[in-house]
């Protein structure tokens, strides 16, 4: 994780992007497959200043209907065209948790206990 990623996720109740390019992308993905998998239950709100964010949403939605992502995966993203909207949003979020993915286990101490596998080679 990176230094400026790992200092948002630590220091933080919500994320919330503005429109972006690349880096903006990269975390939306991140904190975005993070909530998925259970990682946090933080809300994640895009400002969607004049569509912006639309086909990035269609994208989503495409996917789920492709079967590559949940349904629950469309639920992750909160998305309004204003600041006004998205504080609102934001203060009013309920997490909604996908059964299969709650199931899942991230803590530092799980991890360390699970087995390694020995990917050493022997000639």
């Amino acid at each position: 994780m990176s230094e400026q990623l790992s200092v948002m996720f630590n220091h933080t109740d919500v994320f919330i992007a503005l429109p972006g390019g690349l880096g903006t992308l990269e975390e939306i993905f991140h904190i975005s497959s993070w909530a998925q998998l259970n990682i946090h239950q933080k809300p994640i709100g895009l400002l969607n200043v004049n569509g912006f964010y639309n086909p990035l949403l269609s994208f989503f939605d495409h996917a789920v209907e492709q079967q590559f992502l949940p349904f629950s995966a469309q639920q992750i993203l909160i998305s309004v065209a204003t600041a006004e909207q998205l504080i609102d949003e934001l203060q009013s979020f309920i997490l909604v948790v996908d059964s299969s993915m709650s199931r899942l286990n991230w803590s530092i101490t799980e991890r360390r206990n699970k087995l390694r596998l020995d990917l050493s080679l022997s000639l």
